[in-house]
């Protein structure tokens, strides 16, 4: 046991050790009698582990305020701009509609008036049946 604490204890002082290395070391060295010197070096080391620094000032960290007023005028500025857009879109679209019914109510003006001639055609198809469009409108001559 006391090769192994001095084998250990060499690597340690070469800084060849590991973390279980070091961690076997110290049971070794808790456990033995001898080492005088090396239980109170591993002591003082623990020691300055366990103690809290006195004294210690930590800046605090420097909280950057943003400018109330300037961040309200902006938010002010961004809904005014997308209310804006918004509104356009809408008058855009309520356009485009109002420009497709106006569309369809002269298609559907252009259907009754077809529908209408078309049955005014049809009373001269009666009489084209008769062989009697050449007496009414006479023929043209060259």
């Amino acid at each position: 046991m006391k090769d192994r604490i001095e084998y250990l204890l060499g690597k340690y002082w070469e800084g060849d050790t590991t973390l279980e290395d070091e961690k076997e070391l110290k049971l070794l060295l808790g456990s033995q009698s001898e080492f005088d010197r090396e239980k109170e070096y591993f002591g003082i080391i623990e020691d300055y582990g366990k103690e809290e620094p006195k004294n210690l000032y930590i800046p605090k960290a420097k909280v950057r305020k943003l400018n109330s007023r300037w961040l309200s005028w902006a938010a002010s500025v961004a809904i005014f701009t997308a209310s804006f857009v918004g509104w356009r879109a809408y008058e855009q679209k309520q356009q485009e509609e109002q420009a497709y019914q106006e569309v369809m109510q002269a298609f559907a003006l252009i259907q009754t008036n077809m529908a209408k001639g078309q049955e005014q055609l049809e009373v001269m198809n009666e009489i084209k049946y008769l062989n009697t469009t050449n007496q009414l409108f006479g023929t043209v001559k060259k």
